[in-house]
């Protein structure tokens, strides 16, 4: 099973411009808007709502994606 996080865990998550560093804000566990896109989640397959501190801007990450800093 993948990690689990909580709110205000601080995480890093590969972007676009290398690594990106932030804060869940939420876990995701059913399907919802998020971010600007669906997200498919579940009690058994959740997702991350973060937030990056660097530019302010809201992802949604599977937990695969995340790693506790």
């Amino acid at each position: 099973m993948a990690e689990r996080f909580r709110k205000g865990d601080r995480v890093t998550w590969s972007s676009h411009g290398g690594t990106a560093e932030g804060v869940v804000e939420e876990e995701i566990t059913s399907d919802t808007e998020a971010a600007g896109r669906t997200v498919r989640a579940s009690e058994d397959d959740p997702q991350y709502r973060v937030r990056s501190e660097k530019s302010g801007g809201e992802a949604v990450h599977k937990p695969s994606a995340l790693k506790r800093k």
